[in-house]
């Protein structure tokens, strides 16, 4: 192409042609070096902290409204995972993602609490820092896993994991954050923040397999699950419900990066194992003792902990449940002389799901 003809083509093409340098398809592109440079981040990863944060941000602007993560250290070695529901990233381009300046984010870059998000360099300085970075399994509409294994000796962390950190109101009422600035913190400042628009799950690799686990089969119909070819070609947050026995749930948690024994497996199909939590499920908020009760009650009604998402179930799914409900409550009805042939009523208020069966005793 001669240099007047691209001339040409920049001062008339759209200013989206002037950001891009190539079309990988699938909604990815690799932005021009100036427009990467344009969107600078505050920092790059120097902590597990700085890469888990990404992989948070990553999940949000994807379209996630639920994320699991998943924390393991073994001597140097960090472990993260995150599988979440989001729009997923095809097959083809599993690597191209981790390249410099790729991203999908052409027009919605931000910035957040975080600094600027969308310039394609997170996962690149991710993998640069990382002993390995990579997508354990993904796909258009079926969400992502990724893992990422760092040594803390190259990539540090807070020294104290352990602790929670602990919420509480200054004299203006604002909620603030305290404790040691490590991953939990890291997550339930995310948590916090986003709170609208997603929910973060948090554990260990096998509580979030549970968490998982759960998750699939309060959300897959029975029919589903039976007649998946392929439990593989399910979500990633809902792949490990079509597990037929514990050797196969050991394998499909492999799948999305989450390495357990069969034992673990066998645990968590009888319910041994508690899933994981939400992020601010357990957490305590220290309210001052010189509050007064008015003073509570206004908080309490503003709690920021509180969902404000609601919940609606699709006729199908809740069709399913009923079905379910009904077969359980033949066993309850039989032993107690009620009418095995009630029907459930099932009412979603606000985060709650009510079930009222109509205890009409046999004659």
């Amino acid at each position: 192409m001669s240099e007047d003809l691209r001339e040409f083509i920049d001062n008339v093409a759209k200013e989206s042609h002037l950001r891009v340098e190539a079309d990988l398809g699938g909604g990815f592109v690799r932005l021009r070096t100036e427009e990467a440079e344009r969107r600078q981040a505050r920092h790059d990863i120097r902590s597990s902290e700085d890469a888990l944060i990404e992989l948070l941000r990553n999940s949000r602007d994807a379209g996630a409204r639920t994320i699991f993560v998943a924390l393991s250290r073994s001597g140097a070695e960090r472990r993260i995972v995150v599988v979440d529901d989001g729009c997923g990233v095809p097959p083809a381009l599993h690597e191209a993602v981790f390249e410099a300046r790729v991203t999908s984010k052409l027009d919605t870059v931000h910035t957040d609490l975080w600094g600027v998000h969308g310039r394609g360099m997170a996962l690149f300085s991710i993998r640069l820092n990382a002993e390995e970075a990579f997508i354990a399994a993904s796909d258009v509409g079926k969400g992502c896993a990724l893992v990422v294994r760092t040594d803390t000796g190259r990539v540090p962390e807070k020294t104290d994991q352990s602790s929670m950190p602990l919420l509480s109101y200054d004299d203006d009422r604002n909620l603030i954050v305290r404790g040691p600035r490590n991953l939990n913190r890291t997550i339930v400042e995310f948590a916090l923040a986003e709170q609208d628009a997603c929910t973060v799950y948090a554990g260990s690799p096998v509580e979030v397999a549970a968490a998982i686990y759960a998750f699939g089969l309060a959300t897959t119909t029975s029919a589903a699950r039976a007649f998946a070819h392929d439990p593989r070609d399910l979500p990633a947050v809902k792949r490990l419900c079509a597990a037929a026995d514990p050797e196969e749930l050991a394998s499909l948690a492999a799948s999305i990066g989450l390495d357990m024994s069969e034992r673990s497996a066998r645990r968590i199909m009888d319910g041994e194992i508690r899933p994981a939590p939400s992020a601010l499920e357990a957490l305590r908020i220290d309210d001052p003792a010189r509050a007064s009760a008015a003073s509570r009650a206004h908080r309490a009604s503003k709690d920021p902990l509180r969902d404000a998402r609601g919940l609606k179930l699709s006729p199908e799914d809740a069709a399913a449940f009923k079905e379910r409900l009904s077969a359980a409550w033949g066993d309850l009805a039989a032993a107690y002389y009620l009418d095995p042939h009630a029907e459930p009523r099932v009412v979603v208020r606000g985060d709650a799901v009510h079930v009222t069966f109509p205890a009409r005793k046999l004659r």
